[in-house]
């Protein structure tokens, strides 16, 4: 039985689309999981113009009255969890428990988070100033406020590596500033951000507020930018979109929030403890098969440690369970598309060429007749110009690099690259590490742990992105501010 179409929400309504549909494939079985609509550009204008119409009503509401939407949708996609779960999951070819914990789960975590996020203060009192008197007027003592305003109309395009908390990231700190937005995910996994948008509507959203267009190509994507009712983009993706993205916006002068790619350094000292360490890496074997900007890529290990490194990593990668997402014993599932696994591994054979040593991986399991797989790859011997060290492959291989100074040469070598989003400093010398740390020229760094805090402002340097999000700090990205004065 075939799966029925969806449609676009735009206005409050589900809309057929204008260009017909196109398939959602499941990266582990190559099968159809969904039928996802193909909006027009002329449709993804209409949606463009229903957020600016609801935008000043929803923008005048009261704090309380937003929170209580966002924690009803909370409530409603907790209530099918398990179908979303399984959709995710079938989608994107996450494993069954990234789709349940850091899909769906971190996707409700948002929404109740900036459900309290609307209830957060937007005034912040300005020091007094004294004026004398002059062409501007009386002399007088001035007060000011400063006064966190929503941006407007918010087109969120999201990324194919997590389909519920990315969107839910960026609609839920939108929607808690007042905003409205047009929400155009990533083309291989957009069924989640539909059932997102149903629980919104249930929850009592007003129309126009949240609309969601999807499509295969680029043009949905295009239009979404470019459409002059839009105030503001935030996109999360490659650094080479963008980039394109950013020219659009630079000629509208639009807001931006820009999380792109990594290249993530980690620097091994010689006095790590490569228990830790090799844990840390090695996330980027298995956490949804290295599809993540924040994976710690790029290793940089002290020599005196780095056949020992080698040797772990190549052990933790050689027992990582490869296979089925659905399977609860799979660690590393497939990489999203047949076209994503070619061009990674066109990656492996360049490094090949370049002159690196495949320690382990380097070809397609052997025990899977379908599905988009690839093996954890470890690349040893690698020198800090050849193109797998400088360039975001985003699978599951990893690459080493080994330095003599850790002060000077492995921090040279951290910030030798286009990107700066987050690093890693694995250190028996805590102290050491975070000196280390504040040397390195990326957005996050972290001290022995690939973990994160989920209020730590999270963006990068350089060609990394541009702005901050996560906790207080994407109501921030989502406002602008302004200054109100006046004579005391």
């Amino acid at each position: 039985m075939s799966p029925a179409p969806e449609r676009l929400f735009i206005g409050g309504a589900w809309v057929e689309p204008a260009d017909g549909h196109y398939e959602v494939v499941d990266p582990a079985t190559e099968e159809v999981v969904g039928l996802a609509p193909e909006a027009s550009r002329a449709q993804v204008y209409e949606a463009a113009a229903a957020a600016k119409a609801a935008f000043p009503a929803w923008s005048r509401t009261r704090p309380e009255e937003r929170a209580a939407i966002l924690d009803r949708t909370a409530d409603i996609i907790q209530r099918g969890f398990p179908a979303h779960a399984e959709i995710a999951r079938r989608e994107s070819g996450a494993t069954a428990s990234t789709a349940r914990g850091m899909q769906v789960g971190v996707g409700v975590a948002r929404f109740r988070r900036y459900a309290r996020g609307a209830l957060e203060p937007v005034e912040e009192a300005v020091a007094p100033q004294v004026n004398e008197a002059g062409p501007m007027g009386k002399a007088g003592v001035f007060g000011a406020l400063a006064v966190r305003q929503p941006v407007g109309v918010v087109t969120c395009i999201t990324s194919y590596n997590n389909p519920w908390a990315n969107p839910a990231g960026k609609i839920a700190p939108a929607l808690a500033m007042g905003n409205t937005v047009v929400v155009k995910p990533a083309p291989q996994d957009p069924l989640s951000v539909l059932r997102m948008a149903a629980a919104l509507a249930e929850a009592g959203v007003p129309p126009g507020v949240v609309n969601v267009v999807t499509g295969s190509g680029a043009e949905a994507g295009e239009a979404a930018v470019d459409s002059p009712d839009v105030d503001m983009v935030s996109f999360t993706g490659s650094t080479a979109v963008g980039q394109r993205i950013a020219a659009v916006c630079g000629r509208g002068m639009k807001r931006q929030l820009m999380e792109l790619g990594g290249k993530g350094a980690a620097l091994v000292l010689e006095d790590a403890d490569l228990g830790s360490a090799v844990a840390g890496i090695g996330t980027t074997f298995s956490f949804y098969s290295g599809q993540i900007c924040t994976a710690p890529t790029r290793v940089l290990v002290h020599r005196s440690r780095y056949d020992e490194l080698i040797g772990a990593l190549a052990a933790y990668a050689n027992a990582l369970t490869v296979g089925d997402p659905a399977d609860r014993a799979t660690v590393v599932g497939p990489v999203i598309s047949a076209a994503h696994r070619n061009r990674i591994e066109a990656y492996v054979e360049l490094g090949r060429k370049e002159g690196a040593r495949v320690v382990t991986g380097g070809a397609r399991p052997g025990h899977l007749d379908r599905g988009f797989y690839v093996a954890p790859t470890l690349l040893a011997d690698c020198t800090p110009d050849m193109r797998v060290v400088r360039e975001e492959i985003f699978g599951p291989v990893v690459v080493v690099v080994p330095f003599d100074d850790e002060e000077e040469e492995g921090v040279a070598l951290a910030n030798d690259s286009d990107y700066g989003l987050i690093d890693y400093v694995w250190s028996g010398d805590v102290a050491r590490a975070f000196r280390i740390a504040r040397r390195l020229r990326a957005g996050g760094v972290g001290v022995n742990t690939v973990g994160r805090n989920m209020e730590a402002p999270f963006g990068g340097f350089r060609k990394s992105g541009v702005g901050r999000d996560v906790g207080s700090y994407a109501l921030h990205a989502y406002s602008e501010t302004q200054a109100i004065v006046w004579p005391g």
